[in-house]
């Protein structure tokens, strides 16, 4: 079998201010004056213990990022890190509602994440797009604005747009008009649910916002229906078992469903969505389902097929990627 590190991996959901390494965090900080005392450990570790801890220590780690290059050392670090793992490609989600409180303009936010991934790209070969969210709990005018600076300002690396927030807060429905002026201005969509909602959140975001991807999804496996419907359909699961169990979605990786929706014929991805938050790297969440489960090299090759042939990027780019997929299936130990 090939080790884990080896397989070559790709990430459609992550959030970068959720990525941000505490080194930075705290270097920054200090540049900054910010206080993050409060947050991270003398380890260097995120202090949260509930979702609604976890939010602050987000919201508060995220206020240390000022600039374009503050954004840059981030999206840089990020895509490394990534590349060192064995990635290919990644995506991530960037919140135009935290550049506008940083006092950022959505353009300098996106151009400083975009040198970054740009930077890493250079010496790791890499590739990185970027998903623009709207924050469900802030309203759908909220969202609408941002979908509305999504499209008035064009950048090359922003393919996508997406729904993240409290699920349990807006109905799929309010969202909506957002979701189809973004797809009538060509960016691919995915939403948020199925992770603290429950089927019904899932089936709301599939019948209003019109998604082909999800984000988490996995409450799904409580609705038979529902499960076949996903596959039926090919709706893609941007699935992530590590911050599932640290939010306590479930107790322990044997009993996620990550396994079962996959042998159900629901096409399934891995991703790491906050990772320094919950203790984990793409890699290590590769690495510990195909552990818990038995998924052999093969398998994980078809997961990073499955995240490729549904990310956001252009065709010439996904195949490309693909290339290399393939030639690493052909040369085992090699990426």
């Amino acid at each position: 079998m090939i080790e884990p590190i080896t397989v070559p991996k790709a990430e459609l959901h992550c959030h970068i201010e959720g990525a941000a390494p505490p080194t930075l965090v705290r270097s920054l900080a200090e540049q900054h004056g910010v206080d993050v005392s409060g947050v991270l450990d003398g380890n260097g570790k995120y202090i949260w213990s509930d979702f609604t801890t976890f939010l602050k220590a987000y919201d508060v780690a995220s206020s240390v990022f000022k600039t374009p290059a503050d954004y840059s050392l981030l999206s840089e670090a990020y895509f490394r890190m990534l590349a060192a793992e064995g990635a290919i490609y990644g995506e991530i989600f960037v919140s135009p509602d935290h550049a506008q409180a940083a006092g950022l303009s959505y353009r300098s936010y996106v151009e400083g994440l975009a040198s970054g991934i740009e930077r890493a790209k250079l010496d790791t070969a890499i590739e990185g797009r970027m998903i623009a969210i709207g924050v469900r709990h802030f309203g759908s005018a909220s969202v609408e604005r941002v979908v509305k600076e999504v499209i008035g300002n064009p950048h090359p690396m922003v393919t996508g747009f997406g729904l993240a927030g409290d699920e349990r807060s807006g109905h799929p429905a309010n969202f909506a008009k957002a979701f189809r002026m973004a797809s009538e201005a060509g960016l691919g969509t995915t939403a948020h649910a199925g992770e603290f909602g429950g089927p019904d959140s899932v089936i709301a975001a599939l019948e209003f916002l019109r998604v082909k991807r999800l984000g988490h999804g996995v409450r799904a496996i409580e609705d038979k229906e529902l499960v076949k419907r996903l596959a039926d359909e090919d709706i893609v699961l941007e699935v992530c078992p590590g911050s599932n169990i640290s939010l306590g979605v479930y107790t322990h990786m044997r009993f996620h469903p990550v396994n079962m929706l996959r042998r159900e014929g629901v096409k399934v991805t891995l991703n790491s969505d906050d990772p320094p938050f919950f203790g984990t790297t793409l890699g290590k969440e590769y690495a510990s389902v195909s552990e818990t489960f038995g998924w052999k090299a093969e398998d994980q090759i078809e997961i990073t097929r499955t995240a490729i042939e549904a990310a956001f990027c252009d065709k010439a780019t996904k195949t490309r990627l693909l290339v290399r997929l393939d030639s690493a299936l052909q040369n085992p130990g090699t990426s």
